[in-house]
């Protein structure tokens, strides 16, 4: 159940008409960086906690 996690990310970025934005801006940022920027941390804890899940 827990690899459903690693979708997350996979369906996040792969709709692009969901981000593909240039408001609101961010720091400078369009929209559609700093959400693929966001996804970062996102991505690496979807993927540390099935890592956990799956090792013990």
């Amino acid at each position: 159940m827990r690899r459903l996690l690693l979708l997350l990310p996979f369906i996040g970025l792969l709709w692009l008409p969901f981000y593909n934005f240039r408001e609101p801006w961010l720091w400078g940022f369009p929209f559609f960086y700093w959400y693929m920027f966001a996804w970062v941390p996102v991505a690496s804890l979807c993927t540390y906690i099935v890592y956990r899940g799956e090792k013990s």
